[in-house]
């Protein structure tokens, strides 16, 4: 990963980057979270924060995704508070007639989180606009402005949020990666492929791990073939099962499974460099 450049002050922080395509639709970011808020390794550290700020980084054309982020976690802590963050200074003016202070606040910023030290950041369809090495440069600024102990969830969805695809970092860089979809609104796993994140949709040929793992996935949805008459997430759920029983490092459990996910440690998808 690329050398930490120096933070900027929250006084003197300039925004950075590029305004995000825009596409936004209720709901769209609902399955990752879902996910937050039932994967302790991520709502633990928003649990525990002494100050529960958390970062949407690139809301779109409408805030409707960051208002409901602010009211999903909620449920973890009360007291959050929640910063939209977009570059684009017509639709922070119009997020700003929607949003309740002091717990949703929105302003303009990029990369550099306008300053803010969040605990936790969601940046989601923000770099798949980007060259591979810019991009890289982007989580490098984004990871250094976390919190201490914060965590990044940085991944890329389609416009109604049935096929999603992230990765989970610290500061010290990727932990997990985690598929995600309506189960029924796939073939097969590697059906995903189109949404991987910047950092691994181009790696997605032979000899790169992500590309072994999607064809392992792939292999195990075949053998749970059986499982079709109940249903396509019973299929799933199987497929995973049979994806850590052949010695994938899967994190999750069941109960996630059968919501069409899967999260699996960083290491069996990483580039080979």
């Amino acid at each position: 990963m690329a050398r930490r450049p120096v933070r900027l002050s929250a006084g003197r922080a300039r925004a950075l980057g590029l305004p995000t395509r825009g596409t936004t639709n209720p709901n769209r970011l609902r399955r990752v979270d879902r996910w937050i808020l039932g994967t302790p390794m991520v709502s633990g550290v928003l649990a525990r924060a002494g100050h529960p700020l958390v970062v949407d980084l690139g809301y779109g054309s409408s805030p409707i995704t960051t208002i409901e982020l602010a009211g999903r976690i909620a449920a973890v802590r009360a007291d959050v508070e929640v910063i939209g963050l977009e570059l684009d200074a017509e639709r922070v003016a119009a997020a700003r007639e929607l949003a309740d202070p002091p717990r949703l606040t929105f302003r303009r910023g990029g990369f550099e989180l306008a300053g803010a030290r969040p605990v936790l950041l969601r940046a989601f369809n923000v770099l798949r606009q980007y060259p591979e090495d810019a991009a890289e440069r982007a989580w490098t600024t984004m990871l250094d402005a976390l919190a201490p102990g914060g965590l990044m969830i940085e991944g890329t969805c389609d416009e109604i949020g049935r096929r999603c695809c992230w990765i989970t970092l610290s500061a010290a860089g990727p932990l997990t990666f985690t598929l995600s979809c309506r189960p029924s609104d796939v073939d097969r796993p590697s059906d995903l492929a189109e949404r991987l994140p910047k950092s691994l949709i181009h790696r997605n040929v032979a000899g790169e791990r992500v590309h072994a793992f999607l064809n392992a996935f792939d292999e195990c949805w075949d053998r749970a073939a059986p499982f079709v008459p109940f249903g396509n997430r019973a299929r799933w759920a199987e497929a995973v099962r049979l994806l850590a029983e052949s010695g994938v490092p899967v994190r999750d459990n069941h109960r996630r499974w059968r919501h069409g996910e899967v999260t699996v440690d960083w290491s069996v998808v990483a580039p080979a460099h």
